[in-house]
């Protein structure tokens, strides 16, 4: 039995529709789409794992060692309260650069870095 999934798109979000088959042994790996914009996965299981390697949240800063760390991937670093983002800041070299920093009950951007 195929699934069909139904991806609208508009500026402020993205809905997905889906008929699901009654079959119980269906998975996240069977469902199937055509790829869109970054994402290349052809299964819901692969998209899902490539928008989660895009995203990263902890203490220590993600290690490109040991991650599929890529230029654009994002960071909320906990112990500093800042999102970053991970840029090239000299010719071949990396690293998370902060985008925006929790003070207080305002949030404010610093974009004087770019």
């Amino acid at each position: 039995m195929a699934t069909t999934i139904t991806v609208v798109e508009d500026v402020t979000s993205v809905s997905i529709s889906a008929i699901s088959p009654t079959d119980a042994s269906t998975n996240a790996a069977n469902l199937t789409f055509t790829p869109h914009n970054v994402i290349t996965a052809t299964n819901v299981q692969d998209a899902l794992e490539q928008l989660a390697d895009q995203f990263f949240r902890g203490n220590d800063v993600p290690n490109a060692g040991t991650t599929n760390l890529e230029e654009g991937d994002f960071f909320y670093d906990l112990n500093d309260n800042q999102l970053k983002v991970y840029r090239e800041t000299s010719s071949n070299v990396f690293q998370f650069v902060p985008l925006a920093q929790a003070t207080g009950d305002m949030e404010t951007v610093d974009a004087g870095s770019f």
